[in-house]
């Protein structure tokens, strides 16, 4: 099986895929939007993308494009923890507080801006379309005293030199990523890394219905239901329209959660499921 990731090799969605799909061929793709166009194009079976990040929340271009591009329902999501790290070209590491400019993606940059504002105040930080972009980009610039933010595989994957580990600001920084097909995958709970179930709703309310965001909640809070989110993002039809991403801690059922859809759409909120699927926590 071919499984899209955001590229280049060694971001930490392709740990996610190495983790969670050993045996199977990952295929890196430079952007979000591309790795599923990938699958729906028909390249890949499956697209694994960042949606969710501890410290910097959600990654909005994997949501909106979920919702408002393609039809791809979740079928996993992967928690892996996030390391950062400070890497130079090694022609550079003796040398490395020179550094006149730092690469990285944006969500690196800022769980770093502790260890940026303290050793880097001033300094141009430039954003890369992942973290492992900005690392391929220094081996390739020797002559520039650049600096990328970066995990372990990436200085590992092209050569870098780590001259500060850990640089992140708080010690539990987490990334969830998503698994997107066309088609039904097989993910169980015999795989390791499992730790349970969610469901995500997409919830647009009715328009000029005082009260209505209680009413949705009340749904869910009189059936003993757990939401593990609720956020709102625009809908994209004018300003003030939003609509809602709410995550449940449970595995689609018979009763309770169609029940609680049911009675959203009795009241004219339109209700989309994008996906009710297993979760896995990698160490």
């Amino acid at each position: 099986m071919k499984v899209g990731y955001l590229g280049p090799r060694a971001t930490f969605t392709d740990i996610a895929v190495r983790n969670m799909f050993p045996n199977d061929t990952g295929v890196p793709y430079i952007t979000i939007p591309s790795c599923m166009d990938a699958v729906v194009d028909g390249e890949v079976e499956v697209a694994v993308v960042p949606l969710e990040n501890a410290l910097e929340g959600s990654v909005n271009i994997t949501l909106d494009y979920l919702v408002h591009e393609v039809d791809l329902p979740i079928l996993g999501e992967i928690r892996v923890p996030i390391r950062q790290h400070f890497m130079v070209h090694p022609n550079n590491a003796e040398n490395w507080r020179e550094t006149d400019r730092i690469m990285s993606h944006s969500h690196a940059i800022a769980q770093c801006h502790k260890f940026l504002h303290k050793e880097f105040k001033g300094v141009f930080c430039e954003n890369t379309t992942s973290t492992a972009a900005a690392a391929q980009f220094i081996i390739e610039h020797p002559e520039i005293k650049a600096a990328a933010i970066a995990n372990e595989l990436a200085a590992k994957e092209y050569g870098l030199t780590i001259v500060q580990p850990d640089i992140h600001d708080l010690p539990f920084n987490h990334t969830s990523f998503v698994v997107v097909a066309k088609q039904p995958l097989e993910l169980s709970e015999d795989r390791p890394y499992f730790i349970g179930y969610k469901t995500t709703l997409m919830v647009t309310l009715p328009s000029d219905h005082p009260g209505v965001l209680h009413t949705v909640l009340s749904a869910f809070a009189w059936r003993k239901l757990n939401l593990s989110k609720i956020e709102s993002r625009p809908s994209k039809t004018g300003l003030g329209n939003y609509f809602f991403i709410i995550d449940i801690a449970m595995k689609m059922d018979e009763v309770l959660l169609p029940g609680a859809i049911a009675e959203l759409e009795a009241v004219g909120c339109g209700v989309n499921l994008l996906g009710s699927y297993p979760v896995y926590h990698i160490k």
